[in-house]
This record gives structure tokens, C-alpha cells and sequence, in this order.
């Protein structure tokens, strides 16, 4: 496996595609200004937050076990720490904006305090958010409005006015995601159906035995997923997080098992994946109102 690249600053990354710094914390730029078209391929982990807006066929990034080809007006968004690998074309010519934001130049701002809020940041590159036209022209005018500010001299206002710009343009990218999820509805509901047969699966078979109790990122993995992006596809579809899908499918089974008065309650929670009996008789009292014991007495 190649070594990583690690670009911890937004110079350096300007400086490997022939960019002025016009700010050492934040930067947009177009791809018809760099003097370097093409990153070398190979993988790359930065310190910043990148926003790419691709708007044309531009090549191939690789993350995790995906390839994705770009379309027309796709968003792909990057977090610090993450590895990004890099595979170019030689029969492009790249087009699309770019935006780095170092997590230093929003420290003290509102923005600041959402960006955990905006989980795509975390999501895998074929979970990229494709825009409409009218969409595309809005994310258009806000990565201009970002690059006004960084050519005016900067004063005790820019900070403001570009961390503000940035979080407008994150809000929708939001309010854009949840419509993708709802246009790509059928595909959804076929995803979770496959959710559920994993999930039944994973009590039908040892696997609570063997690998413990199931989590959301097993499941997430199984599915091709980042377990943001899968984390959000159910909240958006069902309403309940894939953490209280897992809690809920857990307490069923327990209560299937302990109708079983041949195994005791520790054998039940062995077999549903828990270390130790005690969690188990915790997290079922939490979740019914009864101990175990309670619920078999009762029943």
C-alpha cells in the first residue's frame, strides 16, 4: 500500500495546485486558475475540510473499497483526518470549484459549534450529493461570495462574512441531501429491506456469539455504506436511528429467548452478543420496565 500524503495547512495544498494563499486558513479557488490541473496520484489525508463541487467527468477518487466517476454537478466533501486517494484521466480537463476550510478559521464562530452537525463529511465518495441546475447555482454563488471576501483586505468583518457564507452553503447542502434522499426513495427502502434481512441474519446464525452484539458500522460496511451516510438513510426513512433499530431487534430476540425457561438469563445474554449478563439485564430493564427474570415471571 503506497504511503499517505499529508497536507496538514491549506498553503500547502494551494501550493501543490499553483494557487495563491490569499488566506493561510481558508481558501476557494477555481480549477481553471491552477497552474497545476492534476494532484499526483496517490492518497492524500489533510487537515482541513474540503468542499469540491465537480462539474464535469473528472476522473476517479477512491474511498474505502469505492470508485466513483463524477457527473455533472456533484458536491463531494472531505474531513480532516480522512484518506482521500486520487487516480487521474488523461483525457479530461478537470472543471469545478474548491474549498478548504481549516477547522482553526471557524474556532469561536457558530459555525464552529454545527460542524459536527453536518455529517456528510464523513460520508464515503459514492455518496456524493448530485445537484439539480437551480441547486448548482446556488452552491455557485456561494463559493463566489466566499472568494469576494478573501480578495477584499481583510478587517474585523471578513472572519464573520465568510464563516457565515460557509454555513449557509453547508445548510444546504443539508437541505439538498434530504431531497436526494426522498428522490432516491425506491432504492432506499430496498437498502433497508436488505438491513433487515442482514440483521435477522445476524440472530438466525452465531454471529452474537462469535463477533458479539451487532453495530452500526458491521451493518453499514455489509451494505457498501458509510455509516453516516447509513446512520442518516434511516433516520430519514424511519424516523429512528440505525443505533435504536439494533436496540429494538435486540429486545424482540430477548424476549423470544427468555419464554425458554431451559436456558438461564445468562446463557440468553451469551447468546445475544453480550460480555457480560449484567449489561444485558441493564439494557432490558431500560428498555420494558422489567429485569429478565421480572418479564418471565410475568409471562
Amino acid at each position: 500500500m503506497s504511503d499517505i500524503i499529508r497536507l496538514d495547512s491549506v498553503s500547502q495544498f494551494n501550493d501543490l495546485k499553483g494557487i495563491e494563499t490569499r488566506h493561510p486558513k481558508v481558501s476557494v479557488f477555481d480549477y481553471v486558475d491552477a497552474k497545476t490541473k492534476f494532484l499526483p496520484d496517490g492518497r492524500y489525508s489533510c487537515g482541513f475540510y474540503s468542499v469540491f463541487l465537480k462539474e464535469a467527468v473528472c476522473g476517479e477518487l477512491q474511498y474505502g473499497r469505492n470508485t466513483y466517476d463524477y457527473d455533472l454537478g456533484t458536491l463531494v466533501f472531505v474531513g480532516p483526518g480522512q484518506v482521500l486517494g486520487i487516480k487521474n484521466k488523461t483525457d479530461y480537463e478537470p472543471q469545478g470549484k474548491t474549498l478548504l476550510i481549516h477547522p482553526d478559521f471557524i474556532n469561536g464562530t457558530s459555525l464552529a459549534k454545527k460542524m459536527s452537525s453536518y455529517s456528510f463529511f464523513s460520508y464515503e465518495q459514492n455518496e456524493a450529493l448530485h445537484l439539480s441546475e437551480r441547486e448548482h447555482q446556488i452552491i455557485v454563488d456561494l463559493f463566489q461570495k466566499i472568494d469576494y471576501e478573501l480578495d477584499q483586505p481583510f478587517d474585523k468583518h471578513s472572519r464573520t462574512l465568510i464563516s457565515n457564507n460557509i454555513e449557509t452553503l453547508l445548510n444546504y447542502c443539508l437541505r439538498f441531501y434530504d431531497r436526494q434522499f426522498i428522490t432516491r426513495e425506491d432504492l432506499n427502502k430496498g437498502m433497508l429491506v436488505h438491513f433487515e434481512n442482514l440483521l435477522s441474519d445476524y440472530y438466525d446464525s452465531d454471529k452474537a456469539q462469535t463477533l458479539g452484539l451487532p453495530t452500526v458500522g458491521y451493518f453499514a460496511e455489509k451494505l457498501n455504506l458509510s455509516a453516516n451516510y447509513f446512520g442518516d438513510l434511516m433516520k430519514k426513512e424511519t424516523g429512528k436511528s440505525a443505533q435504536e433499530h439494533l436496540h429494538l431487534k435486540l429486545i424482540d430476540k430477548a424476549k423470544e429467548k427468555i419464554f425458554d425457561t431451559e436456558k438461564t438469563i445468562s446463557q440468553i445474554a451469551y447468546e445475544l452478543g453480550f460480555q457480560y449478563p449484567q449489561h444485558f439485564s441493564r439494557l432490558f430493564k431500560n428498555e420494558t420496565g422489567y429485569s429478565p427474570n421480572e418479564y418471565r415471571s410475568m409471562n
